[in-house]
């Protein structure tokens, strides 16, 4: 799903074919750049980019500081020789809302025509402020009522967004949903993980992005207040580690078992997140089968034990997710990060630059 010039678009829209795409993902502690060449008609990862942010430059996913922002994103482009002045970024976080609604069944431009109303009823948002866009779920079916995903996205975050590219110097060809994009590159990598109802967690630095999906369809998403940054202070206050031990810990270096008792804790707020956007959607659709397994990524994944005490608390198989697990990649694409090491970090900007391959 996504916004092109504050237009949202839905999923499974095709978009105009270009042979290279730049997926930009803009974080609060690392800035993500991937090239995707679409030439071939299989997308090839063509090359990555990525580079640390200033400490509290983007806070919460607002950008305190512009210009550094904006210094720091040209800086990496031109490291990385990446010249295409059109990207595709997202938004995300508390200003945007996906939610699964009934409708009388329709065409699509009937739906279009009386969504706005829809969202009335559903998107807790001045409705003069949002941009607003749907999928029909089951387009084919016979039934009165059709399932439909509904987003909204205040214009604001848009338009902020359309603001500090320009500051950079780029043009956004499109403009996503951070869930979606999440999605996007999931699905191409983890087909089998399209059946049943599973959750895709991407831990952040300060956010973890909780996606739910039933039958590959993304039915709810849910953000949750606790990344790597929480575990890193937690490490750097009580147990008095300096800031690059603690750094290496949550980088995926061997954990000391005395700080197992660390990573339990975060461990046990994302499965409460979990688990509360589980029986949320139990309770909020039809039924639901149970969720049966979780797959983690972003740049969290990689803490050790993590996914392990995730696993025994929801009692259910815990997979990292990497977002090349079935994609090409050229020789050299990593340049000399190691692909292990930063691909977790990387679900995001590969869903928003496979976009042109949809």
């Amino acid at each position: 799903m996504a916004i092109i010039h504050r237009t949202i678009r839905a999923p499974m829209a095709l978009f105009p074919r270009v042979r290279s795409t730049v997926g930009l993902d803009i974080g609060s502690g690392y800035i993500k750049a991937v090239v995707i060449n679409h030439g071939s008609g299989q997308p090839v990862l063509e090359k990555v980019a990525i580079a640390p942010v200033a400490d509290d430059a983007i806070v919460e996913g607002e950008v305190m500081d512009p210009m550094l922002v904006a210094d720091a994103v040209r800086s990496l482009l031109a490291s990385a020789q990446i010249k295409a002045r059109d990207v595709v970024v997202a938004v995300g976080g508390r200003d945007v809302i996906i939610k699964k609604i009934q409708m009388d069944r329709m065409t699509d431009q009937a739906a279009r025509d009386v969504i706005r109303w829809e969202a009335d009823q559903h998107v807790p948002f001045d409705p003069e402020n949002v941009e607003l866009d749907f999928q029909i779920l089951d387009p084919d079916g016979d039934g009165l009522q059709m399932q439909v995903i509904l987003v909204a996205a205040k214009r604001e975050l848009v338009e902020s967004k359309m603001a500090l590219l320009s500051e950079i110097g780029l043009d956004a060809a499109v403009i996503d949903v951070e869930a979606f994009a999440l999605h996007n590159a999931f699905e191409r990598n983890y087909p089998e993980a399209m059946r049943g109802v599973v959750a895709l967690a991407n831990i952040g630095h300060e956010t973890t992005t909780v996606n739910l999906l039933e039958d590959g369809v993304p039915v709810l998403t849910r953000d949750l207040p606790v990344g790597v940054r929480r575990l890193r202070e937690d490490l750097q206050r009580e147990r008095g580690m300096a800031l690059d031990a603690a750094d290496r810990v949550v980088r995926g270096a061997e954990l000391d078992p005395s700080l197992a008792s660390h990573v339990a804790a975060r461990a046990e707020e994302m499965a409460l997140g979990i688990e509360r956007a589980a029986a949320f959607l139990q309770t909020a659709t039809r039924p639901v089968g149970s969720l049966a397994r979780l797959y983690l990524t972003g740049g969290g994944s990689r803490v050790p034990g993590l996914a392990s005490a995730l696993a025994d608390r929801l009692r259910i198989p815990v997979t990292q997710a990497h977002p090349v697990e079935r994609l090409d990649v050229a020789p050299g694409a990593f340049g000399e990060h190691s692909m292990d090491q930063v691909a977790p970090l990387l679900m995001l900007p590969v869903g928003l630059a496979l976009r042109s391959a949809a």
